[in-house]
């Protein structure tokens, strides 16, 4: 037989594998009628143990694996489809119909930005907002609780660097706190070194700034070993510490625009690793709003202790052609290894095929499971 001919028996057995399929999710269909008058969960463990034990001593050695890999994608596809059959109109379709906004984001408001006047997320708050008023904390925790308890509006925290990875302190907030993102920001960052007047180089034996800029800033501290280097609450608290130390052997690294507000001088205007530096920064509301034009989304979800459980839901992602765009994981504190995944997706709740997933998703009952936001990026 030549390749047309194999491709033509290709053909011919994948029609046959197409009717099969459509016949056993009819099956279980069915299964899934029955179970629903009687209040029988979706899953059943011990029935798809006793399937791939079969499958496995049918299959031929060199199969065995791929045989393994193919039932235990029908069970995935059939709990979807179940799902599907018995939550039609799940929990996440009432919510985000509740969500609908007719107009843009607000122009104006009261933003909590971590930090002072000067800092990143002063910067960020102002390409959100026309006119902002701006109400400062020393934390981003303050700044997720003034949100959750209605002291402000909305909250500006930043969530990942380009160059230097995630905060991961806000995404233990997105864990802790319950609030929603309603738009992001990609904020270009410039760091300088800036000093008292009359400061030199020679002159500094200790630089403070926030973390997040210090390993933004890492070859540079690198060079100079014989530097202290000092993590504070944020940049702009960095170059106010400055100015109000009087010291000309301290300096901190934090953006020309606080050079301006603190009166302090420039003393290197190149300090961080690449020139390519951005932020992410999220606008947070302590209620769900999705507004015209939101293309991207973002959950949160716990997982099952079971090999294929992480690949399961992102093959979900990739059927539908979805974009993953970021994957993050955190520790559940107090347990052992459980971890809660974040996931950015490139879709919009207007496709019926996303919401029908996400309602897949909120549907399992013993997973947690949190819509965070469907929203834009500027």
């Amino acid at each position: 037989m030549d390749i047309q001919g194999c491709r033509n028996e290709i053909d011919r057995i994948d029609g046959e594998l197409q009717q099969l399929f459509e016949k056993r999710m009819r099956m279980a269909a069915e299964i899934s009628r029955l179970k629903s008058q009687r209040s029988i969960s979706t899953v059943n463990a011990e029935r798809e143990r006793e399937i791939l034990l079969r499958v496995d001593g049918n299959a031929t050695p060199d199969l065995r694996l791929y045989s393994r890999v193919l039932f235990t994608t029908l069970f995935d596809l059939s709990r979807s489809y179940q799902n599907r059959l018995r939550h039609p109109n799940g929990a996440v379709s009432e919510v985000i119909a509740k969500a609908r906004r007719s107009s843009g984001l607000p122009d104006r408001g009261q933003i909590a930005c971590q930090g002072v006047e000067g800092a990143y997320s002063q910067q960020a708050c102002d390409k959100l907002f026309a006119l902002p008023g701006i109400t400062y904390f020393r934390s981003f925790a303050g700044v997720a609780q003034a949100v959750e308890k209605g002291l402000c509006q909305y909250g500006v925290l930043p969530i990942e660097n380009s160059s230097h990875g995630t905060v991961n302190a806000v995404y233990d907030l997105v864990r802790d706190h319950r609030f929603f993102i309603v738009r992001s920001l990609k904020l270009h960052v410039r760091h300088a070194l800036l000093a008292n007047p009359g400061a030199t180089m020679d002159s500094i034996r200790e630089i403070i700034s926030h973390e997040q800029a210090i390993g933004q800033c890492s070859r540079f501290l690198k060079d100079h070993p014989n530097i202290k280097v000092t993590a504070v609450e944020n940049t702009a608290i960095a170059a106010k510490q400055v100015s109000e130390s009087g010291r000309n052997d301290l300096a901190a690294i934090s953006s020309a625009r606080c050079a301006e507000l603190y009166g302090l001088a420039v003393v290197d205007d190149h300090v961080q690793n690449s020139d390519n530096n951005y932020t992410r920064f999220i606008c947070i509301s302590k209620e769900l709003e999705i507004y015209p034009g939101a293309n991207r989304i973002s959950l949160m979800m716990s997982l099952p202790h079971r090999p294929g459980a992480l690949y399961s839901i992102i093959a979900k992602f990739a059927a539908l052609g979805l974009n993953l765009t970021k994957l993050e994981s955190r520790p559940v504190p107090g347990s052992d290894f459980e971890f809660l995944f974040y996931f950015d997706l490139e879709s919009s709740v207007d496709s019926p095929e996303t919401l029908s997933v996400l309602n897949e998703l909120a549907a399992v009952p013993s997973e947690r499971f949190v819509f965070l936001g469907n929203y834009s990026e500027i």
